[in-house]
């Protein structure tokens, strides 16, 4: 669609569909529960629209900010909304809801770790053959994903101040705060101490991602920073309302109940997923790999303070340990991931390890 002045003017220099789609998908929330599947066709597919729209926002802010501000802006946006609704549900089911941080946070690093690294490599490899990046940014968030993921998802297990799976409360406020300083400890790495760490110089424009493009106007990048809220606002909802179909769908199947989480969050993360593709397929593979990490971390770093806050104040158990299928893959990840990102190039071969990780995770939650 070629946009007359007035219409660019109207738009802040929006693309038409990517202002109408989020907007249409935050009215479609006022539905509800969509009944019946020809609505819940629709709502689903003005999820997809919402998503469109994350990424094509996300995009304009990567150009205004520049890296690793671009990324860490959509990482951040996504993972504020997805603590906001995992919160959201544990104050309306309360002990219900006591293994849900758990369950999302495992899900998320096999979506992010596997699901989004393998593609990315994969398909950046097919078309660029070989893709580089700066490892030392890389190897200093795989380092900090690995010390979050054991602290929160594993040592719970091997504790014996609390039963089971769990952390007494005084556990549970020094991991609540020790995630919060390793993660803040990373953000100021990543965008003041070294930021030189996270980007990564491409022979042709300098290191520069966006350095043949035009640059980004100041009331542009504001528009699309309100913009790409809505529309993470509308995907995490409409997922949210979405889930009572997707559980009586993963009911129908007889899968178990753990994979609605999977599904619901790989909904919440695939703007970070499409973004991270694209940049992947322009030969940016270092974006996708700051895209990836940075969710992972963030997921982890941001969620665990939130929940633990309520889980205190309402006096809930929060169930963190995982079991020991999922103690072996999250091993496995961290391990492969330290591995395959440790040389500073990727192939497909990585690619398709990471896939094989992530697919061996859903197959072992369906079939457990």
């Amino acid at each position: 669609m070629v946009e007359t002045p007035a219409t660019a003017r109207n738009l802040f220099g929006l693309k038409p569909w990517s202002v109408a789609l989020p907007v249409l998908a935050l009215a479609a929330i006022l539905i509800g529960k969509p009944a019946g599947l020809l609505l819940a066709l629709a709502v689903g597919l003005l999820l997809c629209g919402a998503i469109l729209a994350a990424v094509y926002h996300a995009e304009v802010l990567a150009h205004y900010l520049g890296e690793p501000f671009g990324t860490l802006t959509l990482a951040l946006a996504v993972t504020v909304i997805e603590v906001s609704l995992i919160v959201s549900i544990m104050l309306s089911d309360g002990a219900a809801a006591q293994a849900l941080a758990r369950d999302t946070l495992i899900a998320a690093i096999m979506i992010t770790i596997n699901g989004i690294v393998g593609i990315c490599l994969l398909a950046g490899g097919r078309m660029h053959h070989e893709q580089s990046y700066t490892q030392s940014g890389v190897s200093a968030g795989l380092a900090i994903l690995a010390t979050l993921s054991v602290l929160t998802l594993v040592l719970p297990n091997f504790t014996i101040s609390a039963q089971g799976a769990f952390y007494n409360p005084q556990q549970l406020i020094f991991v609540a705060v020790v995630s919060l300083i390793i993660y803040g400890t990373f953000v100021v790495a990543q965008t003041i101490r070294h930021r030189e760490y996270f980007l990564h110089k491409l022979p042709d424009d300098g290191g520069d991602d966006h350095a043949h493009q035009a640059p980004v106007p100041r009331r542009k990048a504001l528009a699309s920073g309100a913009m790409l809220v809505i529309a993470l606002i509308g995907v995490v909802l409409l997922a949210k309302n979405l889930s009572p179909m997707i559980e009586a769908g993963v009911a129908a199947v007889g899968a178990p109940r753990a994979l609605v989480g999977i599904i619901i969050a790989t909904l919440v993360l695939a703007p970070e997923g499409f973004a991270a593709l694209g940049a992947a397929r322009a030969n940016r593979v270092q974006t996708s790999l700051n895209l990836a990490i940075g969710s992972a971390l963030a997921t982890i770093g941001l969620t665990i303070p939130a929940v633990a806050v309520v889980a205190l104040v309402l006096d809930l158990d929060l169930e963190l340990g995982l079991s020991m299928r999922g103690i072996v893959l999250l091993a496995l990840t961290l391990l492969v991931a330290t591995v395959t990102l440790s040389r500073g190039r990727t192939t497909v071969v990585q690619g398709i390890v990471h896939l094989v990780i992530f697919a061996t995770f859903l197959f072992t939650t369906i079939v457990p």
